[in-house]
């Protein structure tokens, strides 16, 4: 079986966890606390020298790490990723700039809430708000005229951009002036085989 090390909080582990669910395909689930430094083990260390979660992991000993990555890989020769060329690459665009220009700003307030750490780094803080609501806003212009991401229906692209941007309020983001992406997030979560990031999917077992 399919085996997913995962951090509960972290919406890059969510993602996979989401298409999972979506998908279909079971999967064991292993927790590791990335506050008390699970990730940073020897074990760990052997599995993925980047220390980074998620991980996924197949019974023949095969590893991916990167979420986007494990997205494209998961969803390849489904609904969620498409045929056409040219809206693959548009999806391919739409997790860059998830990566680049959003979780750096929006999923990092997020943490430094979650772990205690606004007050150390208040004097970048601004500047993370400014660039976190300007994703925010170059995606409420895109759903202006588009329901979905791409190609007018649920991909990875809208995983992707979903994870961070549902629980961006609990980095001190105000959604309320963003009626398009508050829209669609509600569109998100209508889909089917939609788990919340707190359900508690996939079989846990424990590790090492």
């Amino acid at each position: 079986m399919l085996r997913l090390y995962d951090y509960w909080e972290s919406g890059n582990c969510y993602k996979v966890r989401l298409l999972l669910s979506q998908l279909g395909v079971p999967f064991e689930r292993v927790h590791l606390d990335i506050l008390k430094g699970e990730t940073r083990t020897p074990e760990f260390f052997a599995k993925n020298p980047n220390h980074r979660l998620p991980l996924v992991e197949w019974p023949d000993g095969r590893r991916l790490s990167e979420s986007d990555a494990i997205l494209w890989h998961l969803a390849e020769g489904t609904s969620f990723i498409p045929q056409d060329p040219w809206e693959r690459a548009q999806i391919l665009q739409w997790m860059f700039f998830e990566q680049y220009s959003h979780e750096p700003y929006i999923a990092v307030v997020r943490f430094w809430h979650f772990a205690g750490l606004v007050d150390q780094n208040r004097a970048i803080l601004p500047e993370k708000m400014e660039r976190g609501y300007h994703a925010l806003s170059v995606m409420e212009d895109h759903l202006e005229s588009n329901s979905c991401f791409v190609g007018g229906r649920y991909t990875i692209a809208d995983i992707a951009l979903y994870a961070y941007t549902h629980v961006a309020d609990e980095g001190g983001f105000d959604l309320t002036k963003f009626s398009r992406v508050r829209d669609w997030l509600g569109r998100v979560r209508s889909q089917p085989g939609h788990v919340k990031i707190t359900d508690q999917v996939g079989r846990l077992v424990s590790w090492p």
